[in-house]
Parts: C-alpha cells; structure tokens; sequence
C-alpha cells in the first residue's frame, strides 16, 4: 500500500469529500467514468483515482474534469479574494489605529499667524468651504 503524501488528516478528508462530489455530480449528469475520462483527457484509472480522494491527481486533469463537468468558474473562484474569510480577518487586524497626514509641514508665515494656517492647510486637503 502506498504512503499518504498530505501529513493533515483534514486535507485527506477535503480531498475525500471532493472526490465524492465529484463522482455525484457526474451521476447526476448520467455520465460515465469513461466518458469524462475521455472529455479530460486523462485515463479511466486517473478519474477512479480522483474519485476516491487520492492527492497524487494532478491539478490540471481536476481542472479539466471541472471543464467536462460545467464547473469551471467554481475551481476559479475557490479562493477568491472577495470572499476570502480568514484573508479580509487578518488584513483588517492590520489596519493601523490612525491615519495623519503625510508631507504637511508648517512655513514661518503658518507659525505667525495660528488661524490662517489652519486654514490654508484644509484648502490644500479640499475641506473648507
């Protein structure tokens, strides 16, 4: 018997689960291991394999098999950024606590007069009226 190459258990249980999806949504299309062999482009052997889970697959004949299937836009958006959870989780912990402005610097003339130049410097920012 072979070795497992994915130490996770989780991952062998993913791939499990995929597999058997795989083999429901080619049952529920009538269609035969060998016709989607065919329509991959890959062996009878390779689609049992993928069937059952096994991670020596590669990802291109599972790419080809979601073409075959109708379901090519979901192998494309598995990790989309727009809905990657954990992603939008851990860059908002990153958002810094404030935000100052860059590059504003005070002239001899702002010094002088205190008033003005809080006014000049919400001009350049577009926030006086």
């Amino acid at each position: 018997m072979r070795k497992s190459t994915i130490p996770s258990l989780s991952a062998q249980k993913a791939l499990q689960k995929l597999g058997a999806d795989i083999c429901s949504a080619r049952k529920r299309r009538e269609m035969t291991q060998r016709r989607l062999a065919d329509g991959a482009g890959v062996s009878l052997p390779t689609i049992r394999r993928l069937e059952n889970g096994d991670e020596g697959v590669s990802l291109a004949t599972l790419a080809m098999v979601f073409v075959v299937l109708g379901e090519v836009s979901r192998l494309a958006n598995l990790l989309d950024v727009g809905i990657d959870d954990v992603g939008l989780m851990l860059s908002n912990q990153r958002l810094p606590k404030r935000v100052r402005a860059v590059g504003v610097k005070k002239s001899k003339s702002d010094l002088d007069e205190p008033g003005e130049a809080v006014a000049n410097r919400k001009d350049s920012l577009g926030e006086s009226f």
